[in-house]
């Protein structure tokens, strides 16, 4: 993805004005809106575009740079996603040899597998190896209270902040054909369409939503703005074929798919929210919370995406 390229250029500019649409809307409704809950929804729409310029320019950004900057990139947004996990959830003394395994060592073996491409360990790293490692610097601690959930706290922990997101930068090592984008095409397809998907369920769920989903875990979630925002992200990314190998139907499909795994994972991680007692996972943007509030569907939503890439149309 280089900036000298038509292509590159266009799409920037499609997403910046998709995003200065929605910037100069927020700010309109801001002025005609009075009711107090109209009020509020139109704060929390400013909000999400805010988030929306700050990750378009990163990921973008990193795009740009090449394939070791987007490694980098994402092995940061790994490593505050896991410090905003880990924090949320209870530990103890005797967990601290496990958790210094996970920030400082299969963190960075991770994207550095991600870096050489070594695929095969890239795949086993995380779910194998450190799934059985974790436990076993736990248990000769000796300290036996809630030992299960501890160690499956951290475990949960590693999995979705590193080695789900761990797939995507890994997608600029998949063999294809010359694609308009490169391999970065992947990448803007898989992030447009599953947050796109969650901007939408939200505008849908605002517009007509009247049945509720899952009340208990997520009270703005309605069945209308789901179908709504998951039929509406699906088209979006059949008309965004061109950045994959797909068809348009085949990126409709596709589209489909990660956009109802990430409505789930986005249920999954809300879940987690309740049973810890707390409305956002961190403080890190402005308004909106943490990284893994912006991002836990994209969470679910990356290995799927990935493995269907590489299976389906990799050379």
């Amino acid at each position: 993805m280089h900036w000298s390229s038509p292509e590159t250029r266009q799409v920037i500019l499609w997403i910046a004005g998709i995003l200065l649409f929605f910037s100069i809307l927020g700010r309109v409704l801001r002025f005609r809106v009075k009711s107090e809950k109209g009020l509020a929804t139109v704060s929390n729409l400013i909000a999400r575009v805010r988030a929306w310029w700050v990750m378009a320019g990163v990921i973008i950004g990193s795009l740009l740079g090449g394939r070791t900057a987007t490694e980098i990139v994402f092995g940061l947004i790994s490593l505050l996603a896991l410090r905003e996990f880990i924090t949320a959830t209870p530990t103890r003394r005797a967990d601290h040899q496990a958790l210094f395994l996970a920030f400082f060592a299969a963190l960075p073996l991770q994207y550095w597998l991600v870096h050489t491409g070594w695929y095969g360990m890239f795949g086993i790293l995380i779910p194998v190896y450190a799934f059985v490692l974790l436990p076993c610097l736990s248990v000769v601690r000796g300290d036996t209270q809630d030992f299960l959930a501890r160690t499956a706290r951290t475990q949960w922990g590693l999995m979705v902040c590193v080695y789900f997101i761990s797939h995507i930068p890994m997608l600029l090592q998949l063999p294809f054909a010359p694609l308009p984008l490169g391999n970065a095409g992947l990448v803007l397809f898989l992030v447009v369409v599953t947050q796109g998907s969650d901007v939408l369920q939200y505008l849908w769920g605002k517009l007509c939503g009247k049945r509720k989903i899952a009340p208990n875990l997520s009270p703005g979630k309605t069945w209308e703005g789901f179908i709504g925002g998951v039929l509406s992200a699906s088209l979006l990314g059949a008309s965004l074929h061109w950045l994959t190998p797909c068809r348009p139907w085949q990126a409709f499909v596709i589209a489909l798919m990660l956009c109802a795994l990430g409505f789930l994972g986005g249920l999954i991680m809300s879940a987690i929210k309740r049973e810890r007692g707390i409305k956002d996972w961190g403080t890190l943007i402005e308004g909106h919370g943490g990284i893994l509030d912006r991002i836990d569907s994209l969470c679910f939503s990356t290995p799927l995406y990935f493995h269907i890439m590489s299976y389906c149309f990799g050379n």
